[in-house]
């Protein structure tokens, strides 16, 4: 009795587990940011950090206002590329939602940013100063030796015109991934992570690692005056987890271990806030994530597992959660 029921828990484990492979990630899309004025950004992204524009459409309709969570909604989204990477810039044009707060700080729970992996890190602040970007850290930081996970990057935080955050970061020998190493001749190089600020990193994991099979690929704590001129946050004493999918930018959690979380993410969010940003994620099967995420609670922007028209008549479901800090996660099922 005892071996025939542990043959059928065997068998219903190795079930469990196929569905659960077909339900993660496979790529990291793009990173999906909202602007206020779409001409605006297209030239700061282009002509300061030498994205390039590889398309320029308008969504409207029921699907899009039923993902996105807005009725009545019309917006514009322009892909842009550095290297190997791609962000998404909406304008919502029917609506256009509130600004970031003057007063936001790097550990409150609104903060996301995007990385850019630069060649020269003086070069390239140097092309920021000429530019006159507003500065986030009081000018580009080295991490001690003492940090031996991250000994040697240098890294520097800045605004674009949203006042979004940004990050440049660039890599010595042995640190980063090896094709920072073997791009030739750019200053600009492409986007190595996402991160985005957290309240606790096991939480966090629950949701990226544990139901949607993103990897954790290593972790730091980081602290000292490198890292406080870094974030501007005073005494600033961090641990951070870097994961990564399949494919596409890594996903980094900032946790804010001194003085702690800033501000929660407001609950009345919508996704044409500026301080919206969604991370695109495709996945191959939408339907049964979407089905386990809402048993397990997890709030949806969305209203609804949506069908999204793509060529030949042919649609792709999709959805918009939140994970447990508030941050938007676009998740597409992998058939285009």
């Amino acid at each position: 009795m005892n071996t025939a029921f542990n043959k059928i828990s065997c068998v219903f484990l190795l079930l469990m587990l196929q569905i659960g492979t077909q339900a993660q990630v496979q790529k990291v899309e793009a990173i999906g940011i909202t602007v206020s004025d779409m001409n605006r950004s297209i030239a700061f992204y282009s002509s300061v950090l030498g994205f390039k524009k590889i398309s320029d459409q308008e969504f409207f309709g029921d699907a899009y206002e039923k993902l996105e969570g807005l009725f009545g909604l019309r917006m514009r989204v322009v892909r842009m590329q550095l290297g190997d990477e791609y962000i998404d810039l909406t304008d919502y044009l029917t609506s256009g939602g509130r600004s970031i707060p003057e007063n936001a700080m790097s550990n409150d729970l609104i903060f996301q940013h995007i990385a850019i992996v630069v060649s020269d890190m003086d070069k390239a602040y140097a092309v920021l100063r000429k530019k006159m970007i507003m500065q986030v850290s009081t000018g580009p930081q080295t991490i001690p030796a003492s940090n031996t996970a991250a000994a040697g990057v240098k890294a520097f935080y800045f605004h674009d015109p949203d006042m979004h955050n940004l990050e440049l970061i660039y890599f010595p020998k042995g640190k980063g991934q090896p094709k920072w190493q073997t791009i030739k001749g750019k200053l600009f190089m492409g986007i190595d992570h996402t991160a985005i600020a957290v309240t606790k990193t096991d939480s966090s994991l629950h949701l990226y690692q544990d139901l949607l099979g993103i990897a954790r690929k290593g972790e730091s704590w980081n602290m000292g005056m490198e890292q406080a001129h870094l974030n501007f946050v005073e005494g600033a004493s961090l641990h951070i987890t870097g994961l990564r999918a399949v494919a596409g930018p890594g996903i980094e959690f900032l946790e804010y271990l001194h003085p702690g979380p800033g501000k929660p993410y407001p609950a009345d969010s919508r996704s044409d806030d500026i301080w919206h940003w969604q991370t695109m994620l495709r996945v191959d099967d939408a339907a049964a994530l979407y089905q386990q995420l809402a048993s397990k609670g997890y709030r949806f922007l969305s209203k609804g597992l949506v069908d999204l028209p793509v060529k030949n008549g042919k649609t792709n479901k999709a959805f918009i959660v939140r994970d447990t800090d508030g941050h938007a996660l676009l998740l597409v099922e992998n058939r285009q």
